[in-house]
């Protein structure tokens, strides 16, 4: 599980690196608290800390306890979580944080599979996939660790087009078993030559997590061309 002050201190650092040729940077004339080299760090180092936070979503931080668990560490005390429960602690916060901000786009996704699973020719797996059969292929059916060769455009429900390989003009080849979740079901329902028009749920793709330009809680609608099992 990856810890996150150490990423801010490792960006911070490079960001350091990378400025060395260039003179000093002098602290603003009303910065007075800034007196020497070490003030400028630490006053730096929790502009990272903010920053990265904030651009997590987080709203707010209880900066008295911020303080409290660095002077621990620094002064070698018994801290109140250890690494694997402060890793989770923060893991469990940020995931609230994206399921509150998530929620609207579940909601909108929910009601559109709700209906969408109703219209002819829909079928439903028991994960929840949704899927049209726009042409049956005659070949190889894939199996989890088969690597396939797939053509495929996908959209937002809002018909927003975020990936075409089509118009790359370059079909992509990947292992089964390594993309969503949502994908690797649908493959092996998939015979070579086949078409399918796809409806996952965010919980079998990217979950309530943003991945630009595709918000968190999204459905996906992809139209997958399998070309070939190698």
């Amino acid at each position: 599980m990856k810890k996150f002050l150490p990423l801010i201190f490792f960006t911070i650092s490079f960001s350091c690196a990378a400025q060395q040729t260039k003179p000093a940077v002098k602290p603003m004339a009303n910065a007075t608290p800034l007196k020497n080299a070490l003030d400028s760090a630490s006053y730096a180092i929790g502009i990272g800390i903010a920053n990265f936070y904030g651009q997590q979503g987080v709203p707010q931080l209880n900066t008295d306890l911020i303080s409290r668990a660095i002077l621990d560490v620094f002064n070698k005390k018994q801290v109140l979580l250890n690494d694997d429960q402060a890793n989770n602690t923060i893991m469990d916060y940020l995931g609230k944080i994206e399921m509150e901000k998530a929620k609207p786009v579940i909601e909108e996704s929910e009601k559109f599979l709700t209906e969408n699973q109703k219209r002819p020719g829909v079928l439903t797996t028991s994960s929840g996939l949704q899927y049209e059969i726009l042409k049956k292929g005659l070949g190889t059916l894939p199996s989890e660790t088969d690597t396939v060769l797939c053509h495929y455009k996908g959209q937002l429900l809002n018909g927003e087009e975020f990936e075409n390989s089509y118009d790359r003009g370059e079909p992509v080849s990947f292992q089964v078993k390594g993309v969503i979740r949502g994908w690797t079901e649908a493959l092996q329902l998939m015979p070579v030559g086949s078409i399918y028009k796809l409806y996952i749920p965010h919980y079998l793709a990217y979950g309530t997590t943003d991945r630009y330009p595709i918000p968190g809680g999204s459905v996906l609608i992809f139209e997958v061309e399998l070309l070939e099992v190698k």
